[in-house]
């Protein structure tokens, strides 16, 4: 597919679910307190089943404040791969999570994906973007 698209992140086509699959380092674009763009390198999961992207980070990280600051509704936030010629990028609202399970569940995801588990860190969370947009160019 040689064209941009915009989808539903729930129900993405296969090259674009693939694409996904691929080890890729990504980045999270979340706002800072100030309003402007706060962009890292990070690895991200995708489940379009849950219509989620995870994150794990360190609960004391910038990008973790970012969200949290944003209060109980949530930090707008995106994630975004590159390879050559071929984007993705998910967009959504993004909570920090501290429940074990959830934990559990995106280190297992980023195990599967990036080929390593992470890790022991006792001061892990998640970062969760319930997913509302989707788009990408194959």
């Amino acid at each position: 597919m040689a064209t941009s698209y915009s989808i539903d992140p729930g129900a993405p086509d296969e090259p674009y679910l693939r694409f996904w699959r691929e080890r890729h380092l990504c980045t999270l674009t979340t706002p800072r307190p100030d309003g402007t763009p706060h962009v890292v390198p990070v690895g991200v999961t995708y489940d379009p089943a849950a219509r989620l992207a995870r994150v794990i980070a360190d609960k004391s990280s910038a990008k973790v404040g970012n969200v949290a600051a944003a209060g109980p509704e949530g930090a707008r936030a995106a994630v975004c791969q590159v390879d050559g010629r071929r984007w993705a990028t998910l967009e959504g609202r993004a909570l920090v999570r501290t429940e074990p399970e959830r934990i559990a569940e995106a280190e297992r995801r980023y195990a599967e994906r990036y080929g390593r588990v992470p890790s022991p860190n006792p001061s892990r969370v998640v970062i969760e973007i319930t997913l509302d947009r989707a788009m990408g160019r194959g």
